[in-house]
């Protein structure tokens, strides 16, 4: 199948990261280099790292970089080893870090990876091939008290007990095996339109998703591992695209933004915080009308943007 992803905010993204002309980059999420080639044609002295863990956008960007591939360097992994993937190039440091969070296009698209319920195929959802944990581990193998906490927390499923209590019920039967038969249990329990208008598998695919990937302790780890790489008034870059990736994101920017965390009624400030970031974004930058209508998947994406200070 061929890669195809259509890389959200493209501009916004081109424009922010150029202004603070980079030498070095690292695209932590790199997909099919959308963003990357952007860059790459934006900034003609700037080099690159790509990093992915999936082996489909390692082929199509390495494909799409190729003009460039005395500029860029494109390496398999996740996002929260960047440094050792870095190093393992020569750098000890970089100038701008773009994460592009969550699944893409292409893994939506492809029925055999098992991310959508729209179509039919394995119940999968492994961003990494060689991973061996997928969703139908977990639907046919965790308890159902694991099963709740999965869907509540990382779906933010308000029916999550009754979801994993008819999974379990059902699994006792036949387990799960493709995407369908998960999403034709969840209309049978939700109806075919959720409560916020979703298909009434979203959220639960969302969690699944996030348990099979561990997504959000990837991203939290990432986005240290980015600071530190960071030189000074090198800039860090997120695009989200649910609630749960954008609220990491805002609070570790409000963290390393804040010059205290003390308790508020301490009378001085004991906790000795430094401040490391500028907050570039003070809301996080959506796409414009223009984009929603080439690309209504770009709706949910969030881009949230700092540049790291010079404290020394």
């Amino acid at each position: 199948m061929i890669f195809h992803h259509i890389p959200v905010l493209f501009q916004p993204v081109i424009n922010l990261i150029a202004e603070h002309s980079p030498r070095r980059i690292i695209d932590a999420t790199i997909g099919g280099a959308g963003h990357a080639r952007g860059l790459l044609e934006r900034l003609p002295e700037a080099q690159l790292l790509g990093i992915d863990r999936d082996d489909d956008a390692i082929a199509a960007a390495t494909e799409n970089l190729e003009p460039f591939k005395d500029r860029a360097t494109v390496r398999k992994g996740v996002f929260s080893d960047m440094k050792a993937i870095a190093a393992s190039i020569g750098w000890d440091h970089t100038d701008a870090v773009l994460m592009d969070i969550g699944v893409s296009s292409h893994q939506i698209d492809d029925p055999e990876r098992g991310f959508s319920f729209r179509m039919d195929g394995p119940l999968d959802m492994r961003m990494d091939s060689y991973s061996t944990t997928t969703a139908a581990t977990i639907v046919n193998t965790a308890s159902q008290e694991e099963l709740e906490t999965i869907i509540r927390d990382f779906g933010e499923e308000f029916k999550a007990k009754f979801i994993a209590r008819e999974i379990v019920k059902r699994r006792e039967k036949k387990p799960f095996e493709t995407t369908g038969e998960l999403n034709e249990l969840l209309e049978k329990i939700i109806g075919f339109k959720h409560q916020h208008g979703l298909p009434p598998a979203t959220r639960t695919f969302q969690a699944l998703r996030i348990a099979v990937n561990h997504e959000l302790d990837e991203l939290s780890n990432a986005l240290k591992s980015a600071l530190e790489l960071l030189s000074p008034h090198g800039v860090l870059a997120v695009i989200t695209f649910h609630s749960l990736e954008d609220r990491i994101v805002k609070r570790f920017f409000q963290y390393e933004a804040a010059t205290c965390v003390c308790p508020p009624k301490m009378p001085i400030c004991t906790c000795g915080k430094k401040q490391t970031i500028e907050i570039l974004t003070r809301k996080p930058i959506t796409a414009d009308e223009e984009e929603l209508k080439s690309n209504p998947r770009a709706a949910c994406a969030k881009l949230r943007a700092a540049m790291k200070l010079d404290i020394h």
